[in-house]
């Protein structure tokens, strides 16, 4: 089957779950790249189970897409399934219209949660423990899947298990977090398997203690770290708590550099801007320019956060997966 033929079939299995060519620059914070082939919006777990059986038949990519915070998606789009879990049902964290409940001093939160949002209200639950995570503009589902953190703490230090869905096993179960294959801004969790919920482990605190320190690191950031349109830190800190990729970027010179529509920026050398009416294109050649001036002139090898989607040399880098 031809690639065209694949969406195709894809389309036709998938029947009202799916659009065709939807853009995926407006759901991402880079807000630059092309479409989506196909675009599924599954509502029931039945409808995963419908996804699964077009992927198996139709062998095409799958991209999981939740608040798009990590994500650069080529100009010329994805050729393949793009699932979005926004309106999901059906999930223990949706007997809460703020998508998480609380069981005790834990937590089971969807994966479409957004982590600012999510950390105010546990600090209005009186519990702690997440406050770091009102820092992070990502879901709940992209926090797992990169181990997301910040501030001295990440998803890590306080998730007990996973709820996932196997969109090529077309199985679902969960798993706790010591065989997902958690490290410093990564796991093991694959393209093809869906994050759907998240269990974390928080504290009993106090509400104007846990407030305070919300507040702080919302200020520090605000302070430090540029607003528009980025995806927070481009590279993963060489050692972390000791040296950070902002420190060698600035060190060879390359703050504030522009290539075409993208530009270091100004105000910390770890992020990269985008434009309006930018491309991807320039952002990537941008990524690339600094990390190899920076291993070129400090021998370090920086190793990027952002997410490459549809690239034709850049494929996903991790389909082996975990095992559920």
């Amino acid at each position: 089957m031809s690639p065209v033929a694949r969406i195709e079939r894809a389309a036709a299995l998938l029947g009202d779950i799916a659009a065709r060519d939807v853009p995926l620059a407006p759901m991402t914070t880079y807000r630059v790249g092309g479409a989506a082939a196909l675009m599924a919006r599954p509502r029931t777990i039945d409808d995963l189970h419908t996804i699964a059986e077009a992927l198996a038949v139709c062998e095409l990519p799958v991209l999981v897409v939740g608040k798009g915070s990590n994500l650069l998606v080529a100009d010329s789009g994805f050729g393949g399934i793009a699932v979005s879990l926004a309106h999901l049902s059906g999930l223990v964290s949706n007997a809460s219209a703020m998508q998480y409940c609380v069981e005790g001093d834990r937590v089971v939160a969807s994966a479409s949660a957004w982590l600012p949002q999510l950390a105010r209200r546990l600090v209005g639950e009186a519990l702690t423990g997440f406050e770091w995570a009102v820092g992070v503009p990502g879901s709940i589902g992209g926090a797992v899947r990169m181990n997301a953190g910040g501030h001295g703490s990440d998803i890590q230090a306080c998730l007990v298990d996973v709820h996932l869905f196997d969109l090529l096993a077309d199985s679902i179960g969960w798993l706790d977090a010591d065989r997902l294959g958690l490290r410093f801004r990564g796991s093991d969790i694959a393209s093809h398997q869906v994050v759907l919920e998240a269990r974390i482990q928080l504290a009993a605190g106090d509400r104007d203690v846990s407030q305070t320190e919300l507040d702080e690191v919302v200020r520090w950031r605000r302070e430090r770290q540029p607003g528009g349109q980025n995806a927070g830190s481009v590279f993963v800190n060489p050692i972390p708590g000791e040296l950070a990729a902002g420190e060698l970027i600035e060190q060879v010179g390359l703050r504030g550099h522009r290539l075409g529509s993208a530009s270091v920026s100004d105000k910390h050398a770890n992020f990269i801007q985008g434009s309006d009416g930018g491309s991807a294109s320039d952002v990537l050649a941008l990524i690339e320019l600094v990390r190899d001036r920076v291993a070129a002139e400090t021998g370090f090898v920086l190793r990027s956060e952002v997410r490459l989607v549809g690239f034709p040399d850049a494929p996903f880098e991790d389909e082996v997966g975990v095992t559920l």
